[in-house]
């Protein structure tokens, strides 16, 4: 069973962030509209087919408003759901809901849409490489984007410039070459992390599989140009695929023989989930 606060890790400063920007001047329409004895049920469904990824998240927003507010997850993290499924069902004083529900659904939206185009991605490669996403996630929600990423079915690559090493086009030119920087990076990182390096043609990555790098990051080349990468390497380092590679190429890319492919796209410009919160009316109704 996937215990979701042991793989986002703690997100009250996400929370309080978040809140800040809605209520910093309180909630001045749901005070003037409803009185504060007043209690509400609403429900959460999704608008269009989607991978969830969230609920927790959501959940404590609305518990941030009020301790006493009572959230029921109807799925877990990582469902698929057709559209028209209610998700979650919330319940408490009308005011809190209302107070709670856009910043709920704004995080709730992105990694719900995080998740559904990982699923996408994850589905066209197959079992035949790694999906992972990259550095270019929404800052100050990085821990949201990575586990809606892994509720997809993708997998990370580093959480930060100090969790790997990875030589880059900036890094080779300010080292004066690929050589220098991977023998570099031998000497002085530590000796527990693998050394990656970013290539754009053959001929780098010639020099950097000598220069003993362990992983190759090939960017920005087309299918023959990876076909060619693939043989070349035959198998002296793991290979891996970034820039360029669309939902529309990536079952091509995942039989060349690569290990992994990271996407930008997954965190760094996804469309939200199409995900509401509906108020029941006085009669009990709320579709």
């Amino acid at each position: 069973m996937r215990d979701p606060w042991s793989e986002i890790g703690p997100v009250a400063e996400i929370i309080d962030t978040a809140l800040a920007e809605d209520l910093a001047s309180g909630d001045v329409t749901g005070r003037a509209t409803v009185s504060p004895e007043v209690r509400a049920r609403a429900h959460m469904v999704a608008k269009a087919n989607l991978v969830v990824a969230g609920l927790p998240v959501a959940e404590a927003v609305f518990r941030r408003v009020e301790p006493g507010v009572g959230f029921a997850a109807y799925v877990r993290d990582g469902a698929r759901v057709a559209v028209g499924t209610e998700i979650a069902c919330i319940e408490g004083p009308a005011q809190a809901l209302l107070a709670g529900e856009r910043t709920a659904l704004n995080l709730l939206q992105r990694m719900s849409g995080v998740a559904t185009l990982t699923r996408a991605y994850v589905d066209a490669a197959g079992e035949r490489c790694r999906i992972t996403d990259t550095r270019k996630t929404m800052p100050g929600l990085r821990a949201l984007d990575r586990y809606a990423v892994r509720c997809g079915g993708g997998h990370n690559h580093r959480n930060d410039l100090g969790a790997a090493v990875l030589i880059k086009e900036n890094h080779v030119r300010a080292a004066g070459g690929i050589t220098p920087a991977i023998e570099r990076a031998r000497r002085l990182a530590p000796h527990t992390m693998k050394i990656e390096c970013e290539v754009t043609s053959h001929d780098e990555l010639r020099e950097a599989l000598a220069a003993g790098a362990d992983i190759i990051m090939l960017d920005n080349m087309d299918d023959a140009a990876v076909r060619e990468a693939v043989a070349i390497t035959a198998g002296k380092a793991i290979l891996e695929v970034s820039g360029g590679v669309g939902l529309e190429r990536i079952a091509a890319v995942a039989q060349l023989g690569i290990d992994v492919i990271s996407v930008g796209r997954l965190t760094h410009s996804v469309p939200a989930a199409d995900i509401s919160l509906l108020f029941e009316r006085a009669d009990g109704t709320w579709a």
